[in-house]
């Protein structure tokens, strides 16, 4: 892997992470000339925060860790000779498909003939008293914290939240030495999947559905937190509050795709609440409005990195076909492929609602772009 070094690329990848390096590796089979550019020092995103076996089957890479995906993902880049810009911040998105980018002090341009975002999602925070002590944070900063440095920023834990990212961090947690004192979700039911809270249960997790966090307290740093049951209009139970003893809040409420560099692009967005909010309106092939520039991954919506890097897969394959180095039926037969591949993970343990949301964007594209525009 070589540093940025020229100005023009025929693909530029805003996004190391799983869909930006799949999207680099399918690409450059196809003979793309590739670059990515990401603001971080390592490429990989969250896949090297990801020790557990990822799910699926054997062509989701089932029972593979997910820092060996990483890992797999990287040999194969720096074997197909795909240029990184690591430390590099896409600030800007111009007329000509020209980039904007920030390093060491410097500005600078790509410009590239077609463009894939996979800038992935950040965070959503939660509101309540006590919120900005030292001892709250997001899930992605604990999971970065105990995988990639070996740091444990508590030892009694309440994880906020029962999508996969708080149960799978609650099980990290606890691998590494921590006791989670509770789980809270807002919702009746579990968000995430089933074998995860099994795992917590098991180990004796009391998971509290219809409660929430009601405040944190603490002189210099959290010392406990207060929960509380919610009713059916989502009031607190005042007769349910109690306070546990803990130094660490973790808040795992979801995420929401970033889609700034998208909106300076130009792509249309609309609003999906099961995929997280604005995200870019994309086709089958994930083109955005914009005809040049493709999403893939949490941009596109918030689902699981499995579906991140099949989308990156598409995503790269589409690019190649627009760039003249993938005819129509080769282009046909593999996102044929690839699709049944989404396909099957999004049916996984959510049924058909996952599809129907993938499917609502898709009309939408239809909707607000040309018919029959070719990519």
């Amino acid at each position: 892997m070589n540093s940025l070094d020229r100005c023009d690329t025929e693909l530029a990848i805003v996004g190391a992470g799983p869909a930006g390096l799949s999207a680099a590796v399918e690409a450059a089979r196809h003979g793309v000339q590739t670059t990515i550019v990401d603001e971080n020092a390592r490429p990989g995103g969250q896949l090297f925060k990801q020790i557990h076996k990822f799910f699926g089957s054997h062509r989701h890479s089932a029972g593979v860790r997910g820092f060996r995906i990483g890992e797999q993902l990287l040999e194969q880049i720096e074997e197909l000779r795909v240029e990184v810009a690591l430390n590099t911040v896409a600030y800007g998105f111009f007329e000509g498909n020209m980039l904007g980018l920030y390093r060491d002090g410097r500005v600078s341009a790509l410009r590239a003939r077609k463009v894939i975002l996979a800038t992935g999602a950040i965070e959503k925070p939660l509101c309540f008293r006590g919120w900005t002590l030292p001892g709250v944070m997001g899930a992605g900063a604990v999971q970065t914290m105990i995988n990639l440095h070996g740091v444990l920023p508590g030892t009694r834990v309440l994880m906020v939240g029962s999508g996969n990212v708080g149960l799978i961090v609650s099980y990290q947690l606890i691998q590494a030495g921590a006791k989670v004192a509770a789980l809270v979700e807002a919702l009746p039911e579990i968000s995430g999947w089933n074998v995860h809270a099994a795992k917590l249960r098991r180990l004796g997790v009391p998971i509290h559905l219809s409660h929430t966090i009601l405040e944190a307290g603490g002189s210099e740093g959290v010392e406990r937190a207060v929960i509380g049951e919610l009713d059916s209009s989502c009031r607190t139970v005042e007769a349910s509050k109690r306070e546990l003893k803990v130094d660490l809040v973790c808040i795992a409420v979801g995420l929401r795709p970033l889609v700034e560099l998208a909106e300076l692009a130009g792509c249309r967005l609309d609003y999906l609440a099961p995929l997280g909010g604005f995200l870019p309106v994309h086709d089958e092939g994930m083109r955005t409005s914009r005809p040049d520039v493709y999403v893939a991954g949490d941009i596109a919506g918030i689902e699981e990195a499995s579906t991140a890097m099949e989308e990156g897969k598409l995503a790269g394959a589409t690019a190649a076909r627009a760039l003249g180095k993938l005819d129509d039926a080769a282009y046909q037969e593999r996102a044929r492929e690839i699709q049944a591949s989404l396909h099957e993970l999004r049916l996984g343990s959510f049924g058909e609602g996952r599809l129907k949301c993938k499917e609502q964007i898709v009309d939408r594209y239809r909707e607000v772009c040309q018919p029959g525009a070719n990519a």
